[in-house]
């Protein structure tokens, strides 16, 4: 790729992408650089991603690069979605990408895999476009990685189900019009034969917003808990087959897990960047940081192992591209991603010294935004376990 878009010679390797996964990579950091990173200070005091911005990602087609060219899709693969996750991570403000992604992957994606396809053709154009914002609701907050744990009931009244419960740190929840959300319609059978998906729409009666939630890190990104009292949700919004909604959420998570993973990367290489051009023009006892063989060392020790999450990012996706089942080195990638970019963060905060421990450093921010990829989408201690069942 040229030199000028700033590439790293490895990031842009032709052995697993073609040039349609370069040319959305270009435009992507375009779209980061001309319409995110200006303005983003002011979404981060507000609390959320305006509207009008997504509506702008989804006119460029980057809500519809998986989705078929009949919904108005690129009908793409699993290694553009690590280009458009990794090069939202690289904007530094991981609220705005998690907003996005979210929406792209980990909610929408279900309409899509067990929809019919007049949910499909209802909701996918919209989703696409940016017209409506998906949220996915499954965390509860006495269930998170363990789904079968979830509460939320749904019952059934002759051309309607009934739904109550709570759910909680939904990214969304606050703006978005339409969650996915999982609830037991069976609460005495087996837990992985008793959850079912449905699409419950903002302004059903007995949803609400019960907090606007305030978070230690992605805060330009709306984050809710919600409740639900007689929500009365149509037969028709079932997602998929009653009680098949927890093998539905499984299998979503590969991709979900793909996705955070190739953030994490994106954080980590926009940190190490930020970084190495400070400790270049900071100096200390009369000379740059960067003389200091220490300090090198760090930043070239975590280069390497930054490429090297990359690196098996992009083999996965491309594997999961020709269809190949990929949990334990999904379940790798998420662990060890997850936290490797905390690792990152504490030495670019050590490297910043006191800059870096200041409200309105890039680095302070990203600190605070990444603490949460160990978490969220399931916990290293997870993954590590999913990792040694096969062993």
């Amino acid at each position: 790729m040229t030199p000028a878009l700033g590439f790293d010679a490895t990031t842009a390797s032709s052995f697993f992408f073609d040039e349609e996964h370069h040319m959305l990579r270009t435009q992507v950091r375009r779209f980061v650089e001309q319409e995110i990173k200006p303005h983003a200070d002011t979404w981060e005091a507000e609390g959320a991603t305006p509207r009008a911005v997504l509506r702008k990602m989804g006119a460029l087609g980057f809500f519809g690069i998986r989705y078929p060219e009949a919904y108005g899709g690129s009908a793409m693969d699993q290694r553009a979605t690590v280009v458009l996750a990794e090069e939202l991570g690289r904007s530094t403000y991981a609220g705005v990408a998690i907003t996005a992604l979210v929406h792209t992957d980990m909610a929408s994606v279900h309409i899509f895999n067990a929809g019919t396809e007049a949910q499909k053709a209802r909701y996918i154009p919209r989703v696409i476009t940016g017209e409506i914002i998906t949220a996915v609701g499954v965390t509860e907050p006495d269930a998170g990685s363990d789904v079968k744990g979830i509460r939320t009931t749904a019952r059934r009244e002759g051309d309607h189900y009934v739904l109550n419960g709570a759910k909680t740190f939904i990214t969304n929840g606050v703006l978005g019009d339409v969650v996915c959300l999982a609830a037991k319609t069976d609460t005495t059978g087996r837990p992985s034969q008793s959850v079912t998906m449905f699409i419950v729409e903002k302004g059903m009666p007995g949803l609400t917003v019960a907090r606007s939630l305030k978070k230690h890190g992605w805060n330009s990104s709306d984050t809710a808990e919600l409740s639900l009292v007689d929500v009365r949700v149509p037969v028709e919004n079932r997602l998929g087959q009653e009680g098949r909604g927890f093998y539905e959420i499984m299998k979503n998570f590969q991709n979900e897990r793909l996705v955070i993973g190739a953030m994490a990367m994106g954080e980590a290489q926009a940190a190490i960047n930020l970084t190495v051009d400070h400790v270049k023009t900071r100096k200390a006892f009369g000379a740059p940081l960067w003389d200091k063989q220490v300090i090198r060392n760090r930043l070239a020790d975590l280069s390497a192992r930054i490429e090297a999450g990359r690196q098996m990012i992009y083999a996965t996706a491309a594997r999961a591209a020709r269809g190949e089942d990929l949990v334990r080195e999904v379940s790798m990638i998420k662990a060890y991603c997850g936290e490797l970019v905390n690792e990152v963060m504490y030495a670019c905060v050590q490297f910043h010294g006191g800059t870096g421990f200041m409200h309105g450093s890039p680095i302070e921010r990203m600190s605070r935004d990444a603490r949460v990829q160990a978490i969220g989408g399931g916990a290293t201690e997870v993954m590590l376990e999913e990792v040694a069942k096969r062993m």
